[in-house]
């Protein structure tokens, strides 16, 4: 008896292995979209990054048109001490 399982088996493997792929692959593709989130974060387009460059670009041909360099943020950033902190 299991010799003829095993031969029919054998010889039809492509028709029982992919009906059970196809239903492993629904089941994941389902499982993974209930897990996971679906927000992609925004991403200028090249357009956008190229306009940008190209401005940039033009600021740069100018050598005495220089911004100020500002230094914006304390070393220690956010955790500065309050005794340490400048009083207006």
């Amino acid at each position: 008896m299991w010799p003829i399982l095993l031969q029919f088996l054998r010889s039809n493997v492509a028709y029982i292995t992919l009906p059970i792929a196809g239903i492993i692959g629904v089941v994941g593709y389902n499982i993974e979209s209930l897990l996971s989130d679906k927000y992609t974060p925004y991403s200028p387009s090249i357009q956008e990054k190229r306009a940008e460059r190209t401005t940039e670009d033009e600021r740069l041909e100018n050598p005495t048109n220089v911004e100020k360099l500002v230094y914006k943020e304390n070393v220690l950033g956010r955790n500065l001490s309050p005794s340490l902190e400048k009083k207006p």
